[in-house]
Parts: structure tokens; C-alpha cells; sequence
């Protein structure tokens, strides 16, 4: 089974930038894609990012051009760059990994990584 250990979140000023990282453990698998979810306080969970196992992207409106998604196949990590935040970025950020074991293709959830833009 596939473990996930999300990282990087923390408190930022705006305009300021991080970057997410979600590392999957385990043995015999493939990152098939990503997808990118935050979860504002007292909001539904939405979704910012998702990525296809081609690499290919698609992007919320509200952060579209200022973040990006990533993967080191090498490491078995994908990345959420976050770039030019401001405080409605807020929220803490999970990441849904799809792995391909064998041919089956099963999705996990990072534990969340919180995320805070003030000045």
C-alpha cells in the first residue's frame, strides 16, 4: 500500500511563494497523476490542480498562472508551486495521488499540509 507524507506548507507573507511536496512510499508502483485539493476554513474542499499521468495540467481560474504542478517520477514526489499568494490562498492543501500498481490504479490522500498568507 502506498503512503503519502505531504510537506512544505507553512505561514507566508503576500506575494510570497512555497512549494507542496507529497511523497509516496512503497514498492512496485508508478505516480499516474495528481490532484490538488485546499480546503478553506468554513469552506467545501475545491479543486486547484489536476494533473494527468502525461504531465498534462488543468488549473483553478483562481490560480491559474501562479501555480504549478509537478512530478519527480525518480523520487515518487509531486509538487504544488505556489507562487504571488495572497490571503484567500489560505487553507490547508491536500494532494490525491492515482498510483498504478501492476495495471490497478488506486488513488491516496495526503494528510494535508496547512497553508497561511498574512502579513
Amino acid at each position: 500500500q502506498v503512503q503519502l507524507v505531504e510537506s512544505g506548507g507553512g505561514l507566508v507573507q503576500p506575494g510570497g511563494s512555497l512549494r507542496l511536496s507529497c511523497a509516496a512510499s512503497g514498492s512496485g508502483f508508478s505516480i499516474n497523476g495528481v490532484d490538488w485539493f485546499r480546503q478553506a476554513p468554513g469552506k467545501q474542499r475545491e479543486l486547484v490542480a489536476a494533473m494527468t499521468s502525461r504531465g498534462m495540467t488543468n488549473y483553478a481560474d483562481s490560480v491559474k498562472g501562479r501555480f504549478t504542478s509537478s512530478v519527480d517520477n525518480a523520487k515518487n514526489t509531486v509538487y504544488l508551486q505556489l507562487n504571488s499568494l495572497n490571503p484567500e490562498d489560505t487553507a490547508v492543501y491536500y494532494c490525491y495521488v492515482k498510483v498504478d500498481t501492476w495495471g490497478v490504479i488506486a488513488g491516496s490522500w495526503g494528510q494535508g499540509t496547512p497553508v497561511t498568507v498574512s502579513s
